[in-house]
């Protein structure tokens, strides 16, 4: 146990709005016991135990165990940058590698439970669904980019191309096949920009 999650004292909520102490807590708590119990031993009971949170608290602010999981992965991710080489096809190839790589070293496990979980579980479908649009929409950065510089056509949506791209890496991680050579990466890169290039016409 850290010292953060051992010195915590009695703490007040302030409603819906989250109180930042406690959010802390409540979070680091909730890596420890992944870092220390796995998946199997992480719950919602467990976490208000360390953190020394009322269930509610955790309840009101992350309505299901994926919800908080969800919280967690994100942290352990640390904020996505998307490269930016100046060539779309190079700022793809780095966006799969990036998040194939994570999953492989880090953060797989976690988000293929939050993925099984959102097959029963309304609440964390939600959480799901809204997490994968989120994400969608800020990759599509590199497409937009690639439309500014006149890289690639401008006539479609960048979302939904780069859920194709999201797709191959969930498909990867639910089957176990997240050891993709780079080769193969780059083949599939090609093969989407052989349709989005501005001369493909």
């Amino acid at each position: 146990m850290t010292k953060t999650s051992m010195d915590i004292t009695k703490r007040t909520s302030i409603g819906a709005q989250r109180n930042p102490a406690s959010e802390t807590a409540i979070l680091d708590a909730a890596e420890e016991i992944l870092r220390e119990s796995g998946l199997g031993g992480f719950s919602i009971e467990a976490v208000a135990r360390r953190a020394k949170a009322g269930k509610p608290t955790i309840y009101r602010w992350w309505p299901s165990k994926a919800a908080l999981l969800l919280d967690v992965y994100h942290r352990q991710k640390g904020e996505t940058f998307y490269a930016d080489t100046g060539d779309t096809r190079k700022d793809l190839v780095a966006f799969l590698e990036a998040l194939l790589g994570f999953w492989r070293t880090n953060g797989g496990e976690i988000f293929r439970s939050i993925i099984a979980a959102a097959q029963s579980d309304p609440e964390a479908l939600i959480a799901l669904r809204d997490y994968a649009v989120t994400r969608c929409r800020s990759s599509g950065v590199i497409l937009a980019r690639g439309q500014a510089r006149g890289e690639v056509r401008g006539d479609f949506d960048p979302e939904p191309i780069m859920e194709l791209l999201s797709g191959f890496c969930w498909n990867r991680l639910l089957t176990g096949r997240l050891e993709v050579s780079p080769g193969e990466i780059e083949t599939i890169v090609d093969a989407l920009m052989g349709g989005l290039s501005s001369t493909s016409r």
